[in-house]
């Protein structure tokens, strides 16, 4: 069944809202079923078929009852973490938690945000997991040596050669069925040039999409009875940014400054909030910088859930000030647009020689300096450990060690999804499914590998 994500902007009945805020799954969804048993709205309808597939995803978020979070704080933290602390960090929103069947669940990876997000849980680590957590200071005086290079020479570019592979788990009963497996390419625009492909795992049942395509994948049509891969390498060209206010010109264009539901909205809230941040400037640049700096200084990053949970994406974040690095990048965008700003979509993944994992991050215009690069994530992460020339860099520039996936939010695949995909917004990792269902998101296992990193 197709469905259109524009009807998530549609509310919810009221006692649906209540059965959802206490958790009561199994009388959720049978209320649900008798609704659309009777002749109700089209735009209701295809709402609560949306929430049908929602609920699919909300109890996998929150696997850990009180018992197996207090388990897992008192190994991390030490047996002194108390029932009583725990409650106060639920108070400060601090772990993200949900009613499932009338009792508390805390999200999947609750302590790794906790870790991350807040210094004074970091200190507290015992000592046996504290490499564990390490990494993030490494990637901090990575990003300075890198930054300082680029502003010194002016730019860089980096040459980079990965291999993505997708395993899928086999799952009873479909033995020997073909499956459509999805794995993302870099799109060869804005900043990545010289993609040159190197070699596919199925070649004969691979279809690749155009240079410029949305959502690059390659598309595989074949049995899972061996991995799905693909290697290739491709450059990324960087040219530093520092962009004079003054220069920027009072006219402005207007291509990617409308809204697309059900996230790019230009609610209520997020209209008031807007006027609130920019308040009387008139500089589009400036307006930017001040969008950029609500974000990275007033919210702070947090893990989120699946974003096919939450109706209205960036509003979430500029409700909860919390948020990850698509949400971040969302409200930036919604946030300029609303502003007269254009604003897009990039994302994909972070390859760093430490490192590679799934990130977003946005792109703005002003004339008549053109496309610059935003990444509020890295900013804040910068801003919050005091390193203001590195938050300053993110606004405006980019470094090289990306792999841009996508330029569109919210777009098809070129060889069209048949189902709901897990992700129906970003393609990052990958998706899969079979002739006439989707493959579990738990039974897809993606990996991406840098096999080598070359800075010139």
């Amino acid at each position: 069944m197709q469905y259109d994500l524009k009807y998530l902007a549609v509310p919810l009945p009221e006692d649906v809202l209540k059965l959802k805020g206490y958790g009561d799954l199994d009388r959720l969804n049978r209320v649900i079923d008798k609704k659309l048993a009777k002749d109700i709205p089209y735009a209701l309808r295809q709402r609560l078929l949306l929430e049908k597939e929602i609920l699919k995803l909300w109890p996998l978020a929150y696997p850990h009852d009180q018992a197996a979070a207090m388990k897992q704080l008192k190994e991390c933290f030490g047996e002194d973490f108390s029932e009583e602390e725990l409650e106060d960090l639920r108070d400060e929103d601090a772990v993200e938690w949900a009613y499932i069947n009338g009792q508390i669940h805390y999200k999947n990876n609750f302590l790794y945000n906790l870790i991350k997000t807040r210094t004074q849980y970091e200190e507290r680590v015992v000592p046996a997991l504290r490499e564990k957590y390490h990494y993030k200071q490494d990637n901090a005086q990575m990003l300075n040596a890198l930054i300082a290079r680029i502003k010194h020479e002016g730019g860089v570019k980096a040459r980079i050669h990965m291999r993505s592979t997708m395993t899928i788990d086999p799952v009873l009963g479909r033995e020997g069925q073909n499956v459509y497996a999805h794995l993302p390419l870099p799109i060869e625009y804005a900043q990545v040039k010289n993609f040159h492909l190197l070699s596919l795992s199925h070649p004969e049942d691979a279809i690749i999409a155009p240079a410029e395509y949305p959502q690059r994948t390659v598309c595989f049509h074949a049995a899972p009875d061996k991995p799905f891969s693909v290697e290739y390498t491709y450059e990324t060209h960087m040219v530093y940014n520092d962009p004079d206010p003054d220069k920027a010109l009072p006219q402005q264009p207007t291509f990617f400054t409308e809204e697309y539901a059900p996230h790019i909205v230009f609610t209520p809230y997020l209209r008031m909030l807007c006027k609130e941040i920019v308040g009387d400037e008139t500089n589009p640049l400036r307006k930017a910088r001040r969008i950029y700096d609500f974000i990275t200084t007033k919210m702070i990053y947090s893990f989120m859930r699946a974003y096919m949970t939450m109706p209205n994406v960036p509003e979430y974040g500029a409700t909860s000030l919390k948020a990850d690095c698509g949400v971040q990048a969302l409200l930036f965008i919604t946030l300029c647009r609303i502003a007269g700003i254009p604003a897009r979509w990039q994302a994909g993944l972070e390859v760093s020689p430490l490192d590679v994992g799934c990130h977003d991050w946005a792109q703005f215009y002003i004339a008549p300096f053109g496309w610059l690069f935003c990444d509020p994530s890295f900013g804040g992460s910068a801003y919050r450990m005091g390193h203001k020339e590195r938050w300053n860099f993110y606004f405006g520039n980019i470094d090289p060690y990306r792999l841009p996936a996508n330029s569109d939010f919210q777009h098809d695949f070129y060889v069209p999804f048949h189902h709901l995909r897990y992700d129906p917004y970003d393609n990052q990792s990958g998706e899969a499914e079979y002739e006439d269902a989707v493959v579990p998101h738990q039974h897809v296992n993606s990996e991406h590998k840098a096999l080598n990193i070359e800075l010139f």
